[in-house]
């Protein structure tokens, strides 16, 4: 009876270890698995070289991001590599059906280095006007990737698959943490911005934020020059 009972507590303390090991792999599974689907897009133009950053969680369907689109390149052309540009997807699902698909042909052509090529493509009017309006709007993703030179086999393997769902998905949720309910949603250093539709807003604040930055040498160096100036045009009278 012994050894029996002896037995009996050495295959329970067998199947308890091995139910501990498998769940620690599972844990780790879906914890790397989480992680991995967490990634977030890092699509960036510009040096930054005064520090500031501008980000837009933009909608490739939204009407108004259609319609900032131009003046935001405006103010990446007007502050050149002064300021880094990011943009990261968020889009309105419940409102625009073609949206997240246009997100993930736009992630998928960054697979192949042309993100940025593609995200223009989607928002130039002639090109936003049709595929917003398809019913399936594959066939126009596809048309495009010709169009800039993608390897359009790879293309539609990247667009189907779950790499590029959970970058969009990722961005979605950084957004949805942010609190961000509409588009577009700008943010200069971290800090949520109201922006008009106008490069002079844009001007406004990233200037401000700009200026923010500065050393306060650069300030106090300026004021005894402009001192001098003055001085000066008081003496010559």
């Amino acid at each position: 009876m012994s050894k029996q009972f002896l037995a009996v507590i050495i295959t329970i303390i067998l199947v308890f270890v091995g139910v501990v090991v498998i769940s620690n792999k599972s844990s780790n599974s879906g914890s790397s698995k989480k992680s991995s689907n967490s990634t977030l897009t890092q699509h960036v133009e510009g040096k930054g070289t005064t520090g500031v950053t501008l980000v837009e969680y933009g909608d490739y369907q939204c009407p108004y991001c259609e319609q900032y689109y131009s003046t935001v390149k405006q103010a990446q052309t007007e502050f050149g590599d002064q300021i880094k540009f990011q943009f990261r997807n968020f889009p309105l699902v419940s409102l625009h059906r073609n949206a997240f698909a246009a997100a993930r042909a736009a992630e998928a052509a960054s697979l192949q280095g042309k993100f940025w090529q593609m995200h223009d493509a989607l928002y130039e009017p002639s090109n936003w006007q049709v595929w917003t309006s398809a019913s399936d709007p594959s066939s126009n993703f596809v048309q495009l990737a010709q169009q800039l030179g993608l390897n359009v086999q790879q293309f539609k393997t990247d667009f189907a698959s779950d790499q590029v769902n959970s970058l969009v998905n990722a961005d979605m949720a950084e957004g949805n943490k942010l609190g961000i309910d509409g588009t577009p949603t700008f943010f200069v250093d971290g800090k949520q911005v109201q922006i008009a539709n106008s490069l002079g807003d844009f001007e406004k604040v990233i200037k401000a934020e700009i200026a923010k930055k500065q050393p306060a040498s650069q300030t106090s160096s300026s004021t005894p020059a402009a001192a001098q100036t003055t001085s000066s045009a008081a003496s010559s009278q």
